[in-house]
């Protein structure tokens, strides 16, 4: 669950270029409870009533039909390639710390880490559940040691001390940041694909997603305090991220060792995820919306291996597009699925009020209505402040957009090619 949604605060570096110390820190305290709490309740409830393959897919289409459970996979399918491709590059960007020359030979380095991830995940659940343990050590390690390095070296984190941005900051900056925040706290549907496969899931997942949640936001919190009072150039914190931070408090080894730790952070994420969506198209080909070659499964491992292979080799292609503007096509995307799983778990509240749900939010259908309304107003910020001038990441926004309205496009494909009596 942690590597699912986060993998550590790699990746939040350009929060306080964008938008300084204070409020970087009010983003990171706000933005959850806006973003993240509804999202975490939705999948509670939903998951609890319905922990089967595809997750957030089955729930859209029990509520909505199949047209819009197809539009929600398809929209999980591609935002889920943008945000995969991130992440070796990620990997590469901390790799450079130890071995400056290694960008030249950056594909071979993405390739290698995308098929690794791919062969562990055929192998199933498990071994990807212990690795990411794993590798969730690794990641917080580090961080732990940042924060007692800072508090034991005369660097008294404080709301007065923070740093304000370098630049003249305006409603674009804050769009941009919003959107930096709201990336590095998506993600609680994504582990809902493989809920038939976890042992007692409607315990496991409420245990799994509290416990995440405080690592989460606590190691946020503390990452924005250490970098906005620790007297750094807050751009070349943006530029070169949290290594760049453990030189300036504590020289070669804590950059050495946040470095190590943003490389296994990368590695996590991709492979969590990578074990997420890999389940979504299986369910998809079950329901005669995919090819029936993705829904086969492996006879040894019982992994859908021709859907991971399919997914890897997607990602393989994307991984040269930039940080920035995947951020924005990623985030963009994700809330789309987002709302049509709210309005899912609303119209279920309607049509099935007695089916069993172990885990129900204590409201009723207005108070549903409005808790979705939360995660909305966080998009419409953050997308009204990238629109409001002009700038650099006006073409990721309309292609998003684009993207969005490819799913009507495709379903309409397959209504034709022989797809008669779907609704």
């Amino acid at each position: 669950m942690f590597f699912t949604v986060s993998g550590g605060p790699y990746g939040l570096e350009p929060l306080l270029g964008y938008v300084g110390g204070k409020t970087a820190l009010f983003l990171v305290l706000v933005t959850p409870a806006l973003w993240c709490v509804p999202a975490m309740l939705m999948v509670l409830e939903l998951n609890s009533m319905m922990p089967k393959t595809g997750g957030y897919y089955q729930w859209v289409k029990r509520a909505l039909g199949l047209r819009w459970g197809f539009f929600e996979g398809w929209w999980s399918w591609l935002y889920t390639f943008v945000d995969l491709a991130i992440y070796p590059v990620l990997f590469v960007q901390y790799l450079s710390f130890f071995f400056p020359q290694i960008e030249a030979y950056r594909v071979p380095i993405y390739l290698l880490l995308i098929w690794g991830c791919a062969v562990l995940n055929l192998l199933g659940i498990v071994p990807v559940g212990r690795t990411s343990v794993v590798l969730g050590i690794g990641v917080l390690v580090p961080f732990g040691v940042l924060f007692a390095f800072s508090f034991f070296h005369s660097v008294s984190p404080s709301f007065v001390t923070l740093q304000t941005p370098s630049h003249a900051f305006g409603f674009a900056a804050f769009g941009m940041g919003l959107y930096t925040v709201m990336w590095n706290f998506l993600g609680w549907d994504n582990s809902s694909p493989y809920a038939d496969e976890v042992h007692q899931p409607v315990r496991s997942y409420i245990t799994a997603i509290v416990v995440a949640f405080v690592l989460i936001l606590g190691v946020y919190v503390f990452s924005v305090l250490v970098g906005a009072t620790a007297g750094m150039n807050l751009d070349v914190l943006q530029a070169e991220g949290f290594p760049s931070l453990g030189v300036h408090l504590g020289g070669w080894w804590l950059g050495a060792l946040l470095s190590f730790g943003g490389m296994v952070s990368a590695l996590g994420l991709f492979l969590s995820i990578l074990l997420s969506i890999s389940r979504v198209p299986k369910a998809m080909a079950d329901d005669r919306l995919l090819p029936p070659l993705l829904s086969k499964q492996h006879p040894r491992f019982g992994t859908p291996y021709v859907s991971i292979i399919v997914c890897a080799l997607v990602v393989s292609v994307m991984v040269l597009w930039g940080f920035e503007d995947l951020l924005i096509i990623d985030v963009t995307l994700y809330a789309c699925g987002l709302m049509l799983e709210f309005i899912a778990l609303i119209v279920l509240r309607l049509r099935q009020p007695d089916v069993p749900r172990p885990f129900k939010i204590p409201l009723n259908v207005p108070g549903l209505i409005l808790l979705m309304m939360l995660p909305l107003l966080c998009f419409v910020v953050a997308m009204s402040a990238m629109l409001s001038t002009d700038n650099v990441h006006i073409n990721a926004i309309l292609f998003a957009i684009a993207t969005v309205l490819t799913a009507p496009a495709v379903w309409k494909l397959i209504r034709w090619n022989k797809r008669e009596g779907l609704s």
